[in-house]
């Protein structure tokens, strides 16, 4: 199927993580991911509170591929909940791990708020759930039609 591309993988090891108040959000789960030799992993689910967040929005009406100014960066003090985060980790093009996620968190005032995540500090815990992937032939490389990281399958790897 052109314009498809796909690659089957199977679930391997689950983890479920607890990251302290005070720590680096995405510090912490590729350190995690070091230590347990995790190579491709995707979050199940994660909830928690977090606070002096980093994150990005793509600008309304932006064009390809994202570029910085087509970017809107947010820093968000908090604290807020951690409604949601959503993402994986894979290889890179120089084989260092590389995390993609996405972050959807409330305001005090309930407003809900999210995007692409750099990074977030812990503030009260953070409980996540982690499954490993049985794959190999997938790295992230940079869209040149995106402008971003994006998943890269090998097809001869297939």
């Amino acid at each position: 199927m052109e314009g498809l591309w796909y690659k089957e993988c199977t679930n391997g090891r689950r983890f479920i993580i607890k990251i302290t108040p005070g720590e680096r959000l995405t510090t912490r789960l590729l350190q995690f991911a070091h230590l347990t030799d995790v190579r491709y992993a995707m979050i199940v689910s994660a909830l928690g509170s977090v606070k002096n967040v980093k994150l990005r929005g793509i600008k309304t009406g932006a064009k390809l591929p994202i570029t910085t100014p087509r970017i809107t960066i947010h820093e968000i003090e908090g604290p807020c909940e951690l409604l949601g985060l959503q993402g994986n980790i894979v290889p890179g093009e120089d084989e260092l791990l590389d995390c993609h996620f996405h972050i959807m968190m409330s305001k005090s005032s309930g407003e809900v708020v999210g995007g692409h995540l750099y990074d977030a500090e812990v503030f009260a815990t953070c409980e996540i759930v982690l499954t490993e992937l049985d794959v190999s032939g997938v790295e992230r490389h940079v869209s040149k039609v995106g402008g971003i990281p994006t998943i890269y399958i090998d097809e001869e790897s297939s």
